[in-house]
C-alpha cells in the first residue's frame, strides 16, 4: 500500500533532517507523527517515528532538565475567559490574532500552535481573556490541553469550512471533549460524576473563501440545533464582532457603574457582575465594609426613576448607575 505522504508531512520531514538539536528534531518529529497518514502502509514509519521522539525527549531532558509541567496554570484576566479550540489548520491562531493584542505565529500548515497563546479582546468598555490552544485531534494532544479548556467559561469550537472532512472533524470534537467529561449543554438521566457543562459556540472560520457560503449553509442545517454557529472570516475580520458580541451575551455579563454623591459617574471602569446579581454582590466588589453598612443605594438606569431609592436585593442590570449610601 503507498505511503500517500503529504506536503505537510515531507516539509515536517526537511525540518528534522534539518535540525541541529533535540528540541528542534522533536518538535519536527511530533509534527511527522501528527501529520502522518494512518494505514497499514506506514505501520513501520510509524513505528519508526515514535521511537525517534522518544529518544529526543530523553536527550532534550538530558540537555535542558525537567520541561514545565504545567502549561494549563494561567492567570484570570478580563471579564471572562474563552477558549479556542479546533482541530489542525482551522485558523484558530489567525482568529486569535484579529480578536485580540496577540501576534501568535501563524503558517499555512497544521499544527502551528504548540503551547496556549492568549490575549485579550476589547469590546465597548471592558475585555476578555482569550487563549488558543494546540489543534484537539486523536494524533497527538497535550495532556494539559483538556485542564484549560476545563478552565473556560465559554468554548470557542473552530472549524474551516472549506475542509472536505469539516462535518466528521465537528463530530469529532464533541466526542474528544465528552471523552474528558467536557459538554456543551445539560445532559439528561444519571449525572456524569466529575463532568463540566461549559457553553460552546460553533466559529466556522475562513468565509472569505470561494464556496463559502453553501459549505456554511451544509454546517448550520446538521448543526443548528446543537449549537450557536458563528460564520467568521479571520483573515477579513468579516463577523468578528458579532462573535464579541456573543462572548457578552452567552457569559451573561452586566457592567454597573458607581458614583459618589453629588459627583459624576466613573464611567471608564464598570464593575463586572452577572445577570441576577443584586446591590449586595456590587458591595462585595466595591469594599466588603459595604456588606454590613449599607443603609441603601440610589440607581440611575433603564427600569429604575432617576436616582431611584433601591434595597440591597435589588437586580442590578446592565449600564446602571449605582450610589452606595451607609
Amino acid at each position: 500500500m503507498p505511503a500517500n505522504l503529504t506536503p505537510q508531512y515531507l516539509e515536517a520531514e526537511q525540518r528534522y533532517k534539518r535540525a541541529t538539536t533535540p528540541e528542534q528534531k522533536l518538535e519536527a518529529l511530533e509534527d511527522m507523527f501528527a501529520l502522518i497518514p494512518k494505514h497499514k502502509g506506514t505501520e513501520k514509519l510509524q513505528a519508526d517515528i515514535k521511537k525517534k521522539i522518544s529518544q529526543s525527549r530523553v536527550e532534550s531532558q538530558q540537555r535542558k532538565g525537567p520541561r514545565r509541567q504545567d502549561l494549563s496554570n494561567i492567570p484570570r484576566e478580563g471579564a471572562g475567559r474563552v477558549v479556542l479550540a479546533g482541530p489542525p489548520n482551522s485558523g484558530k491562531s489567525a482568529l486569535l490574532k484579529i480578536m485580540t493584542n496577540a501576534e501568535p505565529e501563524i503558517a499555512p500548515w497544521a499544527f502551528t500552535t504548540r503551547e496556549p497563546e492568549l490575549g485579550m479582546a476589547p469590546y465597548e468598555d471592558i475585555q476578555f481573556q482569550i487563549i488558543d490552544l494546540p489543534a484537539v485531534n486523536r494524533q497527538h494532544m497535550e495532556p494539559w490541553l483538556m485542564n484549560l479548556v476545563r478552565s473556560a467559561e465559554l468554548l470557542f469550537l473552530v472549524v474551516d469550512q472549506s475542509s472536505p472532512g469539516v462535518l466528521e472533524e465537528i463530530e469529532e470534537l464533541e466526542q474528544i471533549l465528552a471523552e474528558y467529561k467536557i459538554y456543551h449543554r445539560e445532559r439528561s438521566g444519571d449525572p456524569d460524576r466529575g463532568a463540566v457543562v461549559i457553553p460552546a459556540v460553533l466559529v466556522v472560520n475562513k468565509m472569505d473563501l470561494p464556496g463559502s457560503e453553501d459549505n456554511a449553509a451544509v454546517v448550520r442545517e446538521l448543526f443548528d440545533h446543537r449549537f450557536e454557529i458563528h460564520p467568521v472570516s479571520a483573515e477579513s475580520g468579516t463577523g468578528v464582532e458579532p462573535l464579541k458580541r456573543s462572548i457578552f451575551e452567552k457569559l451573561g455579563i452586566i457592567r454597573v457603574y458607581t458614583k459618589l454623591p453629588g459627583k459624576p459617574p466613573d464611567l471608564g471602569r464598570p464593575y463586572v457582575l452577572h445577570a441576577g446579581d443584586t446591590i449586595l454582590d456590587l458591595c462585595q466588589q466595591v469594599h466588603h465594609d459595604f456588606v454590613d453598612t449599607l443603609k441603601f443605594a440610589r440607581v440611575w438606569g433603564k427600569s429604575t426613576f432617576e436616582g431611584q431609592r433601591v434595597n440591597r436585593d435589588y437586580n442590578l442590570q446592565d449600564g446602571d448607575v449605582v450610589e452606595l449610601h451607609r
